[in-house]
């Protein structure tokens, strides 16, 4: 288990949840075979789950995308692209919007899609750490051997909590986290926004 201190419970609750949608454990389970460095399972289809657990909605329900980031030292388009084609015909049977992140790649692109900077990162890992809402920072990877690392810098209570803060390390304007933060209330009302 990666980032701040985590209740070994909240872990495995999180894990379980996660794991409830089987789109999650299919892509956990065939992640290994695309041979990347540092790959992990993050963001909404991660804490998705729970939080339509909490709601008490179906599992895979307002999970738009299921985001993977790694690292690759190429940082080069051609690189990114290879490596999203092959996990295209990878997870192709499981009928859902898969993109891929080379972690490393990220601030090369971000200030012209975004209009700021974004730090350099030293792994995959600490990219996970600078989503825009703080709870919703978590990722899963497999170990080898079996089993997942949990990757959730910020903690979980909030994501438990349902309340939704700002990250004060993600490179992102006041604007575009509140309208994140409403997005998210769109899809789960029951979430509240602390600035």
């Amino acid at each position: 288990m990666r980032g701040a201190a985590i209740e070994v419970s909240a872990a495995g609750t999180l894990i379980a949840d996660a794991l409830a949608n089987p789109i999650n454990a299919a892509i956990l389970e065939r992640l290994p075979r695309l041979g990347l460095d540092q790959p992990w399972l993050v963001a909404g289809c991660v804490y998705g789950p729970a939080w339509n657990r909490l709601a008490g909605r179906p599992v895979a329900e307002n999970i738009k995308d299921y985001d993977i980031f790694y690292w690759d030292e190429d940082t080069s388009w051609e690189a990114e692209d290879r490596v999203i084609r092959r996990a295209a015909g990878l997870f192709a049977d499981l009928g859902v919007v898969i993109e891929l992140k080379n972690q490393k790649r990220v601030p090369l692109w971000y200030r012209g899609k975004f209009g700021t900077a974004y730090p350099p990162v030293a792994d995959a890992a600490q990219a996970i750490g600078l989503f825009q809402i703080a709870c919703t920072c978590v990722g899963l990877a497999p170990k080898l051997g079996g089993g997942l690392d949990l990757c959730a810098p910020h903690g979980l209570t909030d994501l438990y909590d349902g309340i939704l803060r700002p990250n004060p390390s993600c490179p992102s304007t006041a604007e575009r986290t509140r309208a994140k933060a409403e997005s998210y209330r769109a899809r789960w009302p029951w979430l509240r926004f602390v600035e």
